[in-house]
């Protein structure tokens, strides 16, 4: 069969029409999520969650010797499970508890004008010596000062409050947007070892060398990011939830789960946490130690700090290291606007977006530049230390010694 010379010689596109088809191709796509806003995030959290099950997918695979698609049906099966009896067991324990931290603080930020002028007029012992807060600051100055909290935390409330409201009313909305996530997840990691990489390859010529470059380094940042924020996560709930109920807070759970989105957002996540749980110590109204309530809140508090530098000193480096290579107060500030754009998940996806722009910034302007896109040799890909990954691999270890003495006892050996 003759190929058509039309199709043999097909004419290269000029500047000009490459620069309308690139201009038309950008406003289709944003088009596209104008209209479909209210579906992007959704789909977003179901291709994370595939991109977290995909190691785990494999090495059941691997060492089950199930077939892919049978090892996806296993892992999805018991994480239905798994969510149904979450939420079914503490699923409206969760929001009933965060609608009362909200009470607790809302109650709070209304009578705080009376106990700011209750406490400007109180003279504190502190040893041998005593302050008298007047003496440093006017009733006039605490009023204004107090207005301008208010000013800022009253709208936030509000927002946090209509936010669980519609929560706890639209139980129905978020099992069936839950259920999409999954749905899709579960559809693109069965047929994923169908899909060939051809498809998934971008083929510029000459440039083929810095796109591999670029997607090892996407690939390092989001897989440290991504994995390593879910322990992260967890284990904060964790280790909050046990010290919290031992310490007999009420809202354990609530304030746990704050304590797990804190680590999302620099400096003030952290600060948000304490905050909350020194007022839920104040107010509660007793605790298992007859501590004053003072006394009780910097116990609490305390605790709750060592928590976190334990985190961010110990359990951090070991998950992250130097992945994402972003100040965190540039988190912030990119946690602040992604909140604004897309809500929670732009607040718990602003580290690695920021690292990538700042990777895909950086080689674009050593490229106009006409410099070296990657002047430092690439550095090898570390794996995240998970402890409980040495523990699994002694006790495999140690299972193999027993196997092995119990076989050689039972051939007389």
């Amino acid at each position: 069969m003759t190929i058509p010379e039309s199709t043999e010689n097909s004419p290269p596109w000029g500047a000009n029409i490459k620069l309308i088809a690139g201009l038309t191709l950008v406003g289709i796509v944003a088009a596209f999520l104008m209209r479909f806003h209210t579906i992007v995030v959704p789909i977003l959290l179901a291709f994370i969650l595939t991109y977290l099950l995909h190691p785990l997918a494999f090495r059941l695979s691997k060492a089950t010797c199930l077939s892919w698609r049978m090892s996806v049906n296993v892992i999805f099966l018991v994480l239905m499970i798994s969510v149904i009896v979450l939420f079914t067991l503490s699923g409206l324990a969760i929001v009933q508890q965060f609608q009362s931290l909200i009470g607790l603080v809302e109650s709070f930020i209304a009578d705080l004008p009376d106990l700011v002028a209750d406490w400007s007029t109180r003279v504190y012992a502190i040893g041998p010596y005593q302050l008298d807060i007047s003496q440093y600051m006017s009733q006039t100055s605490l009023e204004s000062l107090t207005a301008e909290l208010l000013s800022v935390v009253q709208p936030v409330l509000g927002r946090a409050g209509g936010l669980l409201s519609a929560l706890a009313s639209g139980t129905a909305t978020i099992l069936g947007w839950g259920f999409f996530i999954m749905l899709v997840s579960y559809f693109v990691l069965a047929d994923m070892r169908q899909i060939p990489n051809r498809l998934v390859t971008i083929e510029i010529p000459g440039y083929d060398a810095d796109i591999r470059r670029l997607g090892r380094e996407l690939t390092r940042i989001w897989n440290a990011f991504l994995r390593g924020q879910v322990v992260l996560f967890t284990l904060t709930v964790l280790v909050y939830t046990v010290l919290l109920t031992v310490l007999g807070m009420r809202y354990a759970l609530g304030l746990a789960l704050l304590a797990g989105l804190a680590r999302f957002v620099p400096y003030v996540g952290p600060l948000v946490t304490w905050t909350t749980t020194v007022l839920v110590a104040l107010f509660q109204g007793g605790n298992y130690f007859h501590l004053d309530a003072w006394h009780y809140a910097i116990l609490v508090v305390v605790l709750a700090i060592i928590v976190d530098q334990i985190f961010d000193n110990l359990i951090s480096p070991r998950l992250f290291g130097q992945a994402l290579g972003v100040h965190p107060a540039a988190v912030l500030v990119a946690a602040i606007i992604a909140a604004n754009l897309i809500g929670l998940v732009g607040v718990m996806l602003a580290a690695p977006v920021l690292a990538t722009l700042i990777l895909v910034g950086r080689y674009v302007a050593r490229k106009m530049f006409n410099l070296d896109p990657w002047p430092e040799p690439e550095s090898d890909a570390k794996q995240l230390e998970y402890p409980w990954a040495k523990w699994g691999q002694r006790l495999q270890g140690l299972a193999r010694v027993i196997r092995a003495r119990l076989k050689r006892g039972a051939n007389g050996e």
